[in-house]
């Protein structure tokens, strides 16, 4: 029998955290949180997404065991302003079990129902900047911090469950190498002339920090057309600037501007911490910041975390001058792998941006939906 328990001390919680720790301790391609920070994402005095979404979080239990998680999310600013009667779920996490998934899931239901949502939408986050999708295909490949992983069967769960395709992501890499100049050197230099165009690079944190604002505006302009887009709040900004600037790497943020210093396009590159996270085991310390901060400085591994382009210069070749930038700082690190974050298969525009490079796609991940 499967016991389903809503989440509301900070024992729950701390379980709700930790149990994909047990569900994937002998899986070497799985990348643990910190629960520091897993926990802060949970707490509504801390994480500004509950400004304008709500969340309810549950744990499954079987004979008095931990067996399965979920995060049931609804974002009002999706259901109110864009009118998607979304019922969002995430953090989902189950054994090998169709009653304990399809439990966990009712409870999602439930709630939707509750709130007169039409549909549930899942695996999100509480926006755009969690993570997305169930991973289908790539299991033999390490997970990244801003992706989940999760065993084979979930794919088989969600179908079971009356599920069915909602989005599909695919994730790609190429070596470094395959970044070859003659594809945007000639171009990076008519570019910035013909529209008067500059890079800005940086050193330090600090310099950056005057720019964040700016650059999460043009986020939001640059990517309001895809389908469940939901705008960064003001609030959000500041908790992103905080908790995320100071963590990147300043030389692996890429900004453009035109002659008045507006900014037109930006880039965000993270080192992959991946083997780093695995090494921390969820903590911190006493060990845990030197795996980090030694991947943050000699990680030869990269991850394209966000870019965006304004509009109104969207397909005018400005991403030439962003791969220049980033060749010639990729040279210094020797970087050899480029990996990117999860991209809408629909999203022809940024497949077009990668082309040159000879991607390959080593992982798909999916959204499912089911009506209420």
């Amino acid at each position: 029998m499967v016991t389903i328990k809503e989440v509301t001390s900070k024992s729950d919680f701390k379980a709700f955290v930790k149990f994909p720790f047990e569900l994937y301790k002998d899986n070497q391609y799985w990348v643990p949180p910190i629960i520091k920070d897993e926990l802060e994402t949970f707490n509504k005095d801390k994480n500004p997404a509950f400004h304008s979404a709500e969340a309810r979080f549950f744990l499954a239990y079987q004979n008095n065991q931990i067996v399965g998680r979920v995060a049931a999310i609804v974002n009002w600013i999706e259901v109110k302003e864009q009118r998607l009667k979304k019922m969002r779920f995430g953090w989902f996490d189950f054994i090998d079990d169709f009653n304990v998934s399809k439990a966990l899931l009712e409870k999602v239901n439930e709630i939707g129902k509750a709130h007169e949502l039409t549909y549930l939408e899942g695996p999100v986050g509480f926006s755009n900047l969690d993570k997305v999708g169930v991973l289908i295909e790539g299991f033999d490949h390490i997970g990244t911090m801003i992706t989940w992983y999760n065993h084979p069967y979930y794919q088989s769960h969600f179908e079971e469950h009356g599920f069915v395709k909602e989005k599909e992501y695919l994730e790609n890499k190429f070596p470094s190498k395959n970044a070859d100049p003659k594809f945007f050197a000639k171009a990076n230099m008519l570019i910035k002339k013909r529209y008067q165009l500059r890079p800005i690079n940086f050193t330090s944190s600090k310099e950056i920090m005057p720019w964040v604002d700016a650059m999460f505006d043009l986020f939001n302009d640059s990517y309001a057309s895809l389908a469940s887009f939901v705008k960064i709040t003001d609030v959000q900004k500041e908790y992103f600037k905080k908790k995320y600037i100071s963590f990147i790497n300043p030389e692996y943020i890429k900004f453009i501007v035109d002659k008045e210093d507006t900014l037109v396009a930006f880039a965000i590159v993270m080192p992959s911490f991946s083997q780093a996270l695995q090494k921390a085991k969820g903590k911190l310390f006493p060990t845990g910041i030197f795996h980090l901060l030694k991947a943050k400085k000699h990680s030869k591994d990269v991850i394209f975390y966000l870019i965006g382009v304004h509009p109104s210069y969207q397909n005018k070749g400005v991403t030439a001058v962003i791969f220049n930038e980033y060749h010639n700082t990729f040279t210094e690190k020797g970087i050899e792998t480029c990996i990117r974050t999860p991209e809408l298969e629909e999203n022809t525009a940024i497949a077009q941006i990668w082309k040159h490079f000879n991607p390959v796609t080593h992982k798909r991940r999916r959204t499912y939906r089911k009506d209420l």
